[in-house]
């Protein structure tokens, strides 16, 4: 049979058996053949089987076998299943479909399994289930009542559990087959002997006679049931009176493939999912333990990971020649620190970035509490570039000491750098003690937070919005003038904001005071893109976090060399916008001649800016902030036959673009990871203090002292309360 087509053999009217070794077989019924593609289209492929036996479209399901399994049904809901069909059939001609009148499949739905063969996917072709169960996607039948779901839990689960002889890949396999099986009987079990060797559970409720006991067959994984009395005398049934409550292994178990396929797959949709498909209630803590535990299961040990740091440290020297990677640990083995900057992002930032970097810090979403700590810089395109990360057991005076003197040991640029960071006494410090001749510019940020938290009076939040804005044009204002002007209208508004101001060293924050060199770029901004990378990943292992950073680094400077090489200006192309705009602005402006490089320059409301081209300077100071000819100066040279273009920072160019990315980050094999066994000697502990169960209250570390509404009683008028916890009697 040519590649990408197949005879498909359609059987109804039939039923299935169970053999003693737990596969299916179908008997009966007529059948009917029909030839399938590549092109094939689900709804034609629906339509022609219907009109085989003219069932109803609508209200029937279409399932196979996998190749070598005649245990698991596999059903075919939309054009990508029969792909996989043609696809997992490459080998044979023909393939025998099973159509089953009277059953509702949501068209369009990939089928992904989610059965007691969590640790396989189709895609893999790996050998399924051992036990007779039908696998249907979770969002496979759309049902919104209580009673469908529960149709729908009997329909997959009720025969997960057949009888005496079934047999299980393993142990593990056999107990999650047992969790689901009560579940859909609604009864409640409890161990009476469960190891490795052999599992014996009853039913919980007393004098109730159903009891099952299953034992590993000798010099095999595989597990079988002995013994089985499948009566009960306690009222189990299919209900939810006395259903027991699905375990995180369960949870797990239901959604670990469509975890596979939607890493972001959020606790509240699993409940929804679980809910709605299997008409089980599952709360909120439930569904978050429930997708750590799958997530395990799929990424591996949050435990090991951290014991396999050494080996990762290794390989990024080996691979990336230039790179560190710099693992510290306590006296007892338990992680510390970890800091890593590769030779690609170190060279581009010594020989094409600004002498600009931005500090910042992210909580990460692991098993294991965990702080990364970012050194990033700005490109010649104003877009992020990632110098350094570490990641640290806790943030703190120390950790940022410890990561600044192994950034300062990296970097051999004699220029001064101004960094960008948290008004934090411990970070000022250590910046002036490790980079002398350093400029520490606070994040604006920050310091809108503190604001905020110290406005005090019966300040609106409107008010306080109209504060902030004036605050931020105070920051950006790059003359004296412009500041005081600012802070005036601050001071007419409200007298305190205007003290706090002036108290919290301009000098640090605001253009017309700061010495260092920041571009206009006066808050951690722009390492926020670097975390947009971050917050997207799920809470995955330390050393897979380490190595999706730098996988991501890799694609970024490997598709910005590619981009700049389509480039045709002088200037990357987010300064040549900037510079045509200047130049536009400048056509209204009127230069009064001079003979020597000092020129005046005259606008439409008869304010005069001086203009020092050799000194490259402007009374207006946006020339000297911003590196980039001001409107002032490009009418000057414009005047007098200059090229802008040699006015221009270099740091703008694109050639210097192109240098800040000619170093490519290398990939890192992972043939000789190490494998986990008992007997591995343990080099790193995960960090002492582990995590909280539940979900983070928080994803960054910011500043405290966010202005948060007061309450308000509507009864009393008080503040600091609501009616309904009012003490005045109504």
């Amino acid at each position: 049979m040519a590649k990408g087509k197949l005879v498909v053999i359609c059987q109804s009217g039939g039923k299935f058996t169970s053999n003693n070794d737990g596969s299916l077989l179908y008997t009966g019924g007529d059948a009917h053949a029909m030839r399938v593609s590549n092109e094939t289209q689900f709804d034609e492929f629906k339509s022609e089987i219907s009109e085989m036996w003219k069932y109803d479209s609508g209200s029937m399901a279409i399932k196979y076998f996998l190749p070598n399994n005649k245990r698991t049904l596999i059903t075919i809901s939309g054009d990508k299943d029969i792909q996989r069909m043609i696809d997992f059939h490459e080998d044979s001609a023909t393939v025998d479909v099973y159509v089953m009148p009277g059953e509702i499949v949501a068209s369009g739905v990939s089928n992904t399994p989610c059965s007691r063969s969590s640790r396989t996917t189709v895609a893999e072709l790996v050998t399924a289930v051992d036990t007779p169960t039908v696998v249907n996607s979770l969002a496979a039948v759309n049902e919104d009542t209580e009673d469908n779901g529960q149709q729908n839990l009997a329909k997959v689960w009720e025969n997960i559990i057949t009888g005496v002889h079934q047999q299980f890949n393993s142990v593990h396999e056999f107990r999650d087959a047992l969790g689901k099986y009560s579940i859909t009987h609604g009864f409640v079990y409890k161990f009476k002997n469960n190891d490795s060797r052999r599992v014996s559970a009853k039913c919980k409720a007393e004098g109730c006679p159903w009891r099952i006991h299953a034992s590993k067959l000798s010099t095999t994984p595989l597990f079988r049931i002995k013994k089985m009395n499948g009566t009960h005398t306690c009222g189990a049934g299919i209900g939810t009176a006395n259903r027991p409550q699905a375990s995180k292994k369960l949870v797990a178990s239901i959604i670990k493939e469509k975890l596979r396929d939607t890493p972001n797959y959020r606790p509240k949709e699993i409940a929804n999912d679980i809910q709605r498909d299997f008409g089980i209630e599952v709360r909120y803590s439930q569904a978050w333990r429930g997708m750590e535990t799958a997530r395990e299961e799929l990424l591996g040990s949050y435990k090991e990971a951290y014991n396999q740091l050494p080996w990762l440290c290794e390989k990024i020297v080996e691979t990336n020649p230039g790179s560190v990677a710099t693992l510290i640990t306590r006296d007892d083995l338990s992680f510390h620190r970890l800091f890593v900057a590769f030779h690609a992002s170190l060279y581009g930032f010594q020989n094409g970035c600004r002498p600009l970097l931005f500090l910042d810090t992210m909580t990460l979403q692991s098993r294991y509490q965990g702080e990364l700590l970012t050194a990033t810089a700005v490109d010649g395109n104003d877009n992020v570039f990632p110098v350094a990360f570490a990641i640290v057991d806790v943030v703190s005076d120390d950790n940022w000491h410890w990561f600044l003197v192994e950034l300062k040991s990296l970097l051999s640029t004699s220029q001064s750098i101004t960094f960008v960071a948290e008004k934090q006494k411990g970070i000022s410090e250590s910046l002036s003690e490790i980079f002398t001749n350093s400029y520490h510019g606070y994040c604006l940020y920050h310091l809108t937070e503190n604001l905020k938290k110290d406005l005090k009076g019966p300040l609106t939040q409107e008010v306080i919005r109209v504060i902030v804005s004036q605050f931020y044009d105070a920051a950006y204002a790059s003359t004296l003038d412009e500041f005081k002007k600012c802070a005036k209208s601050i001071k007419d508004i409200s007298p305190e904001g205007y003290e706090w101001i002036l108290q919290n060293e301009p000098e640090h924050w605001a253009n017309a005071f700061f010495k260092g060199a920041r571009f206009n770029h006066i808050a951690c901004d722009i390492a926020e893109s670097f975390y947009g990378w971050i917050s997207e990943l799920p809470g995955l292992p330390v050393i897979q976090m380490v190595d999706t950073i730098r996988r991501k680094m890799m694609e970024l400077i490997y598709t910005r060399q590619v981009d700049s090489v389509q480039w045709s200006t002088i200037l990357t192309p987010s300064s040549e916008e900037k510079l045509q705009k200047e130049t536009l602005k400048a056509r209204s402006l009127e230069v009064l001649f001079s003979p020597s490089s000092v020129f005046e320059v005259r606008d439409d409301l008869g304010t005069i800016n001086v203009v020092n081209i050799d000194h490259w300077d402007c009374s207006c100071r946006k020339w000297q902030i911003s590196g980039l000819p001001c409107l002032h100066a490009v009418a000057v040279l414009e005047r007098v036959g200059r090229n802008i273009y040699d006015y221009c920072s270099k740091f703008f160019m694109t050639d210097t673009y192109r240098l800040t990315y000619s170093e490519s980050i290398n990939a890192i094999p992972t043939a000789d990871r190490p494998v986990h066994s008992d007997s591995s000697p343990v080099r790193v502990h995960p960090p002492c203090v582990r995590r909280p169960s539940g979900r983070p209250k928080q994803r960054r570390l910011r500043s405290q002292g966010i202005v948060k509404r007061p309450l308000h009683c509507s009864r009393c008028k008080g503040v600091g309360h609501n009616k309904s916890t009012c003490q005045l009697s109504s």
